[in-house]
């Protein structure tokens, strides 16, 4: 149990405003609930979104939905875990019970909250409150660094999730052969390239405007292009690896819709779009062009917790990969500086110790 009434917290106030407050410690609701006291809590591209005000939300709430820690209360009718358990927690809470959660699609439970949002207090605090604990956390496996862990709360298993939709149905033999673009290299996307990478297709390409996402991207297995500086240079090498079709797969990591129209367009008929980036803006092809070319298309949220094993998996087998997201670890008083070298993309990731 926590032994203060207060806690530090981080709280979204408007467009390009947060502020580090003191909120009280949350306490349990419901008999499903846990408190956790943070450990790593860090910040999300998707974050972004609502903090650059380009998904309307409301303020006055905690941010953060990454985040491991140590459970501190539980309440009546939790089973699973107990105080003393150090877990990892997806980004949603989900409910274990429901048709989605039983087949795997535990993105779309039907009492699923999304921590950091107006319904439901976030984890850029000291403590979090975690609603339907048992079939939401996981217990923090042995031989994982904790801020590697962290990555496991979306951005690990939603690269994985990219990456698996458009290649897991391919063999080994057909992945040989295979042209994979990847849009978007910021921690989502290279996540993504990693888990790409791990099918071994004959030709990986990552897309970007940044370099030095770019040259992380390079150094991951994956051929780097900037889209700013040679678009066209970007197409004629996407033809000339597939002899004029294009590309086999695209993952799309952006949650832009230009993004979407450049997945599209070099993608062969045929071919599969995977996108995982959050969008606010308009699908930018007709069906009459989607209907000529046969277009395969899986968009949306990832379903972390139906997913977890496989994607915990990976990680045990890449973390090696990933040091570069832990070159920002900083105090969670300092999360306004965090924000700004965030948004202006100066690091890949920022990760904020909770009790700092």
């Amino acid at each position: 149990m926590a032994t203060k009434e207060t806690m530090r917290a981080v709280v979204f106030k408007g467009p390009y405003k947060i502020a580090v407050e003191e909120r009280p410690v949350p306490k349990i609701q419901s008999p499903t609930d846990i408190i956790v006291k943070v450990k790593y809590t860090a910040l999300c591209g998707s974050e972004l979104h609502v903090f650059r005000g380009h998904q309307p939300s409301g303020t006055d709430f905690i941010m953060g939905h990454e985040f491991m820690g140590e459970i501190v209360e539980v309440g009546s009718s939790v089973k699973i875990v107990k105080v003393g358990d150090k877990i990892v927690s997806p980004f949603t809470s989900s409910c274990s019970e429901c048709f989605y959660c039983k087949n795997g699609f535990s993105s779309r439970c039907e009492s699923s909250q999304l921590l950091g949002s107006v319904v439901l207090d976030g984890a850029q605090a000291e403590y979090v409150r975690i609603p339907y604990a048992d079939g939401t956390v996981m217990k923090a496996p042995e031989g994982i660094q904790d801020h590697a862990l962290v990555l496991m709360a979306d951005i690990f298993p939603t690269g994985y999730f990219a990456a698996s939709n458009g290649l897991q149905q391919f063999t080994k033999e057909q992945l040989s052969e295979m042209t994979v673009v990847v849009i978007g290299c910021g921690p989502v996307g290279l996540c993504a390239v990693i888990n790409a990478e791990d099918y071994k297709p004959r030709n990986l390409l990552a897309v970007d405007s940044v370099p030095s996402r770019l040259e992380l991207a390079k150094s991951l297995g994956a051929e780097p292009w900037n889209f700013q500086t040679d678009r066209e240079g970007l197409y004629r090498r996407v033809k000339e690896l597939t002899n004029g079709r294009g590309a086999d797969v695209v993952i799309e990591v952006v949650g832009l819709s230009p993004a979407l129209k450049m997945g599209f367009e070099l993608l062969r008929p045929w071919g599969t779009l995977s996108s995982v980036g959050v969008h606010n803006g308009e699908i930018p092809w007709t069906g009459n062009q989607a209907y000529a070319k046969n277009l395969k298309v899986q968009m949306g949220r990832c379903p972390v917790r139906s997913i977890f094993p496989q994607a915990l998996e990976m990680l045990q087998k890449k973390q090696h990969l990933l040091g570069f997201m832990a070159d920002k670890i900083m105090p969670l008083s300092q999360a306004e500086e965090g924000y700004e070298i965030f948004d202006k993309m100066q690091v890949q990731k920022v990760i904020f110790e909770g009790d700092k």
